[in-house]
């Protein structure tokens, strides 16, 4: 069985920093893409970056491009976001999402998800 386990989420002040990590632990045989969605209250979710598992941005949001970095280590099956110059409008409840191959199929894996709150 693979889970994903996030953790880094809490309180950042308006213009700080944060990082976030999402670990897949388990019996996988592959991990393909990883992304990181978001749902603020209120909100529909939406997809804040995407990496391939040869490391390539292949999607980041407008709305974070410049600020936000995703990033992943395949050794240890995590992959990351760097919050910088947070916002405001940042607080939402952050998701990983990978792509996750074992020895009898392939299906996309979501983490608990981690709360990101900015205080002004």
């Amino acid at each position: 069985q693979v889970h994903l386990v996030e953790s880094g989420g809490g309180l950042v002040q308006a213009g700080g920093y944060l990082r976030l990590s999402c670990v897949a632990s388990g019996s996988s045989t592959g991990i393909y893409d990883m992304c990181w969605h978001r749902r603020a209250p209120g909100n529909e979710r939406e997809v804040v970056a995407v990496i391939t598992r040869a490391g390539t941005v292949t999607n980041i949001a407008d709305s974070v491009k410049g600020r936000f970095t995703i990033s992943r280590d395949n050794v240890a099956n995590t992959v990351y976001l760097q919050l910088n110059d947070v916002k405001p409008e940042d607080a939402a409840v952050y998701y990983c999402n990978a792509d996750v191959q074992t020895l009898f199929s392939r299906f996309p894996l979501w983490g608990q998800g981690s709360q990101v709150a900015v205080s002004s």
